[in-house]
């Protein structure tokens, strides 16, 4: 059964300004509409009572209260992402070939994704990261794998990437460098860390391009991003979305790759020609 969450993400777009204001603030704050009259909700948020009844309507619920009990019910019995993530195998794990199974999700969620993310926007960032003077790529948690694997690729093919390492480098110098030139590409998931969004402000405050990789339209990082990428799926697990964002990352390092194949061509050869028996077997 699609719950309000999904809801909301599914009929985001189709929204008014207005209504898409309650759906932001109710997938940021539920305990708050749990709790308030549709007009306390709408003072809360800015617009009329309503907007607020009007947003219910445009979610297919027959009025607020309808909306009411299903997020307190939500609330009570709410699980995290890893329950969601074990429901979701041991759905499998009694049929035939578990390990296909598990394949057939992983391309189902790359062409869900597929299909949130528009073409032109990928172009974008790839032009952008091709013509930046310096890349920062910054990701904690569950994101810092992709993080780190997009800077590592990037370098071999561009080399004006960096991984953002916090405890090690020195944040405040690396944030005061960038400039209309520069670019940082953020990702963050649900729980998102505090300190990607800080990040991400603080490069727009520079001036620089901000790349946001995350799971909605209405992630927090969308209010510091210049083009934004929502994986989009319908589960919660973000342990689940890892193949589908990491699918993204490889589809912009591609991108990248065939802007200049020349250019590129020069870096594989030096890449290639590196006397590297004193580091690799």
């Amino acid at each position: 059964m699609i719950n309000f969450k999904e809801r909301i993400k599914n009929k985001y777009s189709s929204l008014s300004a207005g209504m898409k204001k309650v759906g932001k603030y109710v997938l940021d704050n539920p305990q708050a509409l749990a709790m308030k009259s549709a007009s306390q909700l709408g003072q809360e948020v800015g617009v009329s009572e309503t907007t607020v009844i009007r947003f219910c309507y445009s979610l297919e619920y027959s009025g607020y209260s309808e909306l009411q009990n299903e997020v307190r019910s939500f609330l009570i019995f709410q699980k995290s992402s890893l329950h969601e993530y074990q429901a979701g195998k041991e759905e499998l794990v009694n049929k035939p070939n578990f390990f296909a199974q598990n394949f057939q999700q992983h391309q189902a969620h790359i062409q869900e994704m597929k299909e949130n993310i528009k073409e032109e926007d990928l172009q974008l960032a790839v032009d952008r990261i091709y013509q930046s003077n310096k890349v920062l790529v910054t990701g904690m948690r569950t994101s810092f794998a992709v993080a780190h694997w997009l800077s590592f690729t990037l370098n071999i093919v561009r080399g004006n990437s960096q991984l953002i390492q916090p405890g090690i480098d020195d944040i405040n110098h690396l944030i005061t460098k960038l400039d209309s030139e520069s670019t940082l590409i953020a990702i963050a998931f649900h729980r998102y860390t505090p300190s990607t969004l800080k990040l991400a402000e603080a490069a727009k405050k520079q001036g620089a391009f901000v790349i946001g990789i995350t799971d909605s339209d209405l992630s927090p990082l969308s209010e510091h991003s210049d083009v934004l990428f929502p994986i989009g799926l319908s589960p919660r697990s973000t342990i689940d979305s890892a193949p589908a964002v990491f699918s993204l990352v490889n589809t912009i390092v591609a991108g990248v790759s065939v802007i200049d194949i020349e250019e590129f061509k020069k870096r594989r050869d030096n890449y290639d020609r590196f006397n590297s028996e004193n580091f690799f077997i």
